[in-house]
Formats: structure tokens, sequence, C-alpha cells
């Protein structure tokens, strides 16, 4: 054992550590720079691609989403090897792992699948950085797609991490203009036809004051009639992402209306409470 000790050349070691020691601090000092000038050039040529207006908002997101996913998937692997370089012989390894590179394929299935579905659902344009959506059970904004996962803000505040791969059926709701449905109820006994004509005629200021309105709205008549009210039915469409506002505003406005031509309007029924209870 002590023959062992003294044949070291412990100058030697010494020397070999200290140079692998420094080589690491360089790969990792270079790492983060490049990781930074990689980062800040992306975010430059994108903000100039937004100022020509060449693609929409949302489209400009996923693409600088998805190559600053990528750049950082390539930096990761790159400088990883390298530093791994220092210590063992990463090219023999690889070249020799036989049945271990089989094993590391099979379990790697899911990862390129993942990165497969997420080229594809870009290439189709499924999915654009801040589309309305739902994902099965999933309802919310999508707030990045990567290659391996798309991230998904639900209207909780809940954040979603989805594998591309599990994406099978999306609905998605930021395409093209959306539709607006407003239902106003008005006593049985009320006049329906004087209801209507005042409601045609909130339906014609709103549409000439809001921009949001892009067709109607209609009033399409009674759609129901019942012992307790008559339900009379708007419908039109507004700007995608603003359709709720346009009928939270269109309901306000013609209930307000119905109420100052004193159209009476249906009153919840309250079970009278028994004595003694």
């Amino acid at each position: 054992m002590t023959r062992w000790f003294e044949s070291i050349d412990w100058d030697k070691v010494w020397l070999d550590s200290v140079s692998k020691i420094i080589s690491v601090i360089v790969l990792l000092l270079l790492y983060f720079i490049v990781g930074w000038i990689g980062r800040k050039l992306i975010r430059s040529f994108f903000r100039k691609y937004r100022s020509q207006q060449m693609v929409s908002e949302s489209r400009a997101k996923t693409l600088e989403g998805l190559i600053m996913n990528v750049f950082g998937y390539i930096m990761f692997f790159t400088f990883a090897i390298l530093i791994l370089q220092n210590f063992i012989n990463v090219t023999a390894i690889v070249a020799g792992a036989g049945v271990a590179s089989l094993a590391i394929a099979f379990g790697a299935q899911g990862l390129v699948s993942d990165v497969v579905t997420g080229f594809f659902i870009l290439l189709e344009r499924q999915l654009d950085v801040g589309d309305s959506i739902t994902l099965e059970q999933v309802n919310g904004n999508v707030e990045t797609l990567g290659l391996r996962t798309t991230q998904v803000r639900d209207f909780d505040g809940t954040l979603h991490f989805i594998p591309n791969r599990q994406i099978m059926i999306v609905s998605n709701h930021s395409r093209g203009n959306m539709r607006i449905l407003v239902d106003i109820r008005i006593a049985p006994t009320a006049n329906a036809e004087l209801a209507m004509n005042i409601i045609k005629r909130v339906c014609e200021q709103e549409k000439a004051m809001n921009k949001n309105i892009v067709d109607g709205p209609t009033v399409l008549g009674v759609q129901e009639v019942s012992a307790t009210s008559t339900v009379i039915r708007v419908m039109g469409k507004a700007v995608n992402g603003e359709q709720f506002e346009v009928q939270r505003n269109l309901l306000k406005d013609i209930r307000e209306e119905l109420v100052r031509n004193q159209i009476e309007l249906p009153l919840s029924y309250l079970a009278p409470l028994e004595p003694g209870k």
C-alpha cells in the first residue's frame, strides 16, 4: 500500500485536478455567457419581427418561446457533454453502450413522441400562445408551447403542464369571431311583442356604439314560455375574446330599457315559511 502511494506522481495528479477544475469553471462561465447572449439575440430578433407585423402577436410569442426552448436544450446537452469529457471518455461510452443504448431508446419513446407531436402542433398552427382552449378536462389560456410540454393557465390560476403526446382533441376558442347569446326573461303576462321591439331598438344602439360587435345582434323571438317567465333570445357575433363583455353589456342595457318602459320582469318564487319554523 505504501509503495502504491509512493508510486503516484502527486504533482501530476494535482496539476490534472486543477486543470480540470479550471476547465469546468470556464465552461460554466461560457454556458451562462453564451446563454445570455443567445436569449438576448432571440428576443431582439422577435422584437423586430413583431414591429414589421409579419405575423400575429400570439404567433410571434409561440415561435419565440419554442426557439428559446430548443436553444436551452441544445445549450444544456452541449455543455454537459463538454464538462463530462473532462472526466470520462464520452465518445467511447456512447460507442460501446450497446444494450444500454437500446434500453435508453425504449425509455425515450415518450420524449420522442412529445417532440414529434409538438412539431406538428406548431406546423399545423393548432395552438398559439394566448389562445383560449379546452383540452379534455382542462380549460384556460396557452402560456407556453414547448417541444415537450404545453403549459395552460386555468381560469382559476392553476398552471397545467401537459405532455404534447397527450394532446388528442383540441378545442380552440380563439379562432374567428365568437357567438353571443343572450336570453331575456320577462313575466308571462307581459306584452312579448312590445318587449321584442324594445330589445330590437337596444340591439341597434349597441351595434352602432360597440365596435366589438361584428354581426347582429338579432332578436330571434320567443324561445320559451313557462308559468313563471317568457324567454326572448338574442344572438349575434363578437370579436374573439370580447364576447362575454358584449353579452354582459347587452343584458344590462336591455334590462334597464325594459324596466324604463315598465315591462314586467319575472320574480323569483319564494316559498313561505310555515309557522314555528
